[in-house]
């Protein structure tokens, strides 16, 4: 199935461009050039993601996603801007949007960005259907109260160490791809966030170091993969 894209955009040659290159990515586009006209197009349309400038007749970008995100609150949102002030970020992100491009972008850039939204957006629905208690060899893992409990006793874990074995674990036995993880848990996949990534696989391995057949092991230049029997 195809992922559907959203894109208002007022800028004509612009717009014809990006819609062709995506639509010959294999995305099904429906492009919009007036604000008010988006509402009819996102409730008829029912989109994946929306691809939003901010700059826009009628009706501004900023509004036109608190009006999406009061709709549909786990939609990806990409904004799309000359204007390059902090200040416009912070209001992007505020109104709504999980993330941002600034104009002139590269059409590979944006293809990247989005592909990244969608696996997000994916991940965030897998762990929203994690059960409250899963058995993880001979560990027993509460996703509510952050517990794991094994051999030894009740490990009361913290947000963050539960975030990053929640995204592990909905991946288990298959690859998870680090950048994704990054972005899932800090939000980005800076230089810092990465180091402390690397902080928080060790103590999970900690915590399951009493079970040998439970691994987290890492593929360089890739991931991780999270063992479980």
């Amino acid at each position: 199935m195809k992922t559907k894209v959203l894109y208002i955009e007022d800028e004509q040659f612009l717009g014809k461009i990006v819609k062709e290159t995506l639509e010959k990515q294999g995305y099904e586009v429906h492009w919009v050039t007036d604000g008010v006209n988006v509402m009819n197009a996102f409730n008829s349309f029912s989109p994946d993601l929306c691809i939003v400038d901010i700059m826009l007749p009628n009706i501004d970008g900023y509004t036109l996603s608190k009006n999406i995100r009061g709709m549909h609150p786990d939609l990806p949102i990409i904004f799309l801007t000359a204007k390059t002030e902090t200040a416009d970020l912070i209001m992007g992100f505020k109104s709504g949007g999980t993330d941002y491009l600034r104009k002139p972008f590269s059409i590979e850039e944006l293809i990247a960005r989005i592909e990244n939204q969608i696996n997000i957006h994916n991940g965030k629905e897998q762990l929203s259907e994690m059960p409250e208690e899963i058995i993880i060899g001979k560990f027993t893992y509460n996703s509510r109260l952050h517990e794991l409990t094994g051999p030894a006793g009740t490990t009361r874990l913290s947000y963050r160490d539960s975030q990053v074995l929640n995204i592990l674990y909905a991946n288990r036995n298959h690859i998870t791809d680090r950048k994704n993880l990054l972005l899932s848990v800090w939000g980005d996949d800076s230089f810092f966030n990465s180091r402390n990534l690397d902080v928080y696989i060790r103590k999970l391995r900690q915590y399951f170091k009493e079970d040998q057949a439970v691994k987290i092991n890492t593929l360089k230049g890739k991931g991780y993969l999270f063992i479980v029997p």
